[in-house]
């Protein structure tokens, strides 16, 4: 346990949270990361990855974070190749396999960046002015990017591990089982999957979502068990629809944090998910179409037409 807990912070270094805990407070957990670092550094975790080179990865990680909680999605073009190059890296050694998995769910969306680079011109350049970043894609351009992006994919190898064990679980807490498929996005159905932010498990929960939904963390951290993991998620996913009577918003809430969603809500005095949609972090800018297009090639079916199951 230990040296997870090292790497994690190697890896992780002073990121921010993920969204889904709004109430942690960015300069806290940059302080206690640092004194936790000071007090159980141990430098011969560092031969865990032989092949990489440490300090790469952190400002790697770092930057991938700070650009997730961007508004841009196109400058995440520019973590594509680094990323495919580590993942299998971080992958192959036992101590960093959950690093590695999370980071492979992830390649999509810089790969997916990728392509709007190459396909939206830049902004004209102004004299004497800092050149400004590529407008954002709207929100329906983004779903038709992501339905040809998934299109044709092949069933995840463990997914059908899951189908028969996990649907039943969204179906118990009267959600839609076709949000069974969140997993893939989450990532790509691997139970062991670990986010340096600290979101865990096949439905990738932050630490205080999971504890808000009655799964605890300690002695055994009931995220990595998938019954439960799917249980809160689905739980979690219906608090936020019954919130905001869509599931555009839920998911972006489940991604970015409720109380983001709810301010840009408010800013621009809507009740449309499109209409925040370039405003959000450019992670949910991509994550909510992301899992639109796959619950469409998994289901058929398109995200307004889910429908709680019959009580």
């Amino acid at each position: 346990m230990k040296r997870y807990g090292i790497l994690a912070l190697l890896l992780a270094g002073p990121l921010a949270v993920r969204a889904q805990d709004d109430a942690v407070a960015l300069p806290d957990f940059i302080e206690g990361a640092q004194q936790w670092a000071q007090e159980n550094l141990d430098t011969n975790v560092l031969a865990a990855l032989p092949d990489v080179d440490q300090r790469k990865v952190q400002q790697f990680f770092n930057d991938l974070q700070r650009q997730y909680q961007g508004e841009y999605v196109v400058n995440l073009a520019a973590f594509k190749d680094f990323a495919e190059t580590i993942a299998p890296l971080l992958e192959s050694h036992p101590e960093t396999q959950p690093y590695g998995a999370w980071l492979k769910a992830q390649l999509d969306y810089l790969q997916v960046a990728d392509e709007i680079r190459l396909t939206i011109p830049p902004p004209e350049a102004e004299t004497n002015q800092p050149p400004r970043p590529a407008p954002n894609p709207g929100p329906v351009t983004e779903r038709e990017i992501w339905i040809k992006k998934v299109a044709g994919r092949p069933l995840p190898p463990r997914a059908t591990n899951y189908l028969a064990r996990l649907k039943p679980v969204f179906i118990a807490q009267k959600v839609p089982p076709e949000l069974f498929w969140v997993a893939e996005v989450e990532s790509s159905f691997d139970a062991g999957a670990r986010s340096p932010a600290g979101a865990a498990g096949l439905y990738q929960l932050m630490p205080d979502t999971a504890k808000r939904f009655g799964l605890s963390l300690w002695p055994r951290d009931q995220r990595l068990q998938p019954e439960d993991s799917a249980r809160a998620s689905a739980q979690y996913l219906k608090y936020l629809h019954d919130r905001f009577q869509d599931w555009r918003l839920a998911l972006a809430g489940y991604n970015a944090g409720e109380g983001k969603v709810q301010k840009m809500l408010d800013r621009y005095k809507t009740r449309n998910y499109d209409d925040i949609a370039r405003h959000l972090p450019a992670e949910t800018q991509m994550y909510v179409p992301r899992v639109e297009a796959t619950l469409l090639r998994r289901e058929g079916v398109k995200l307004a037409e889910l429908t709680p199951p019959p009580v």
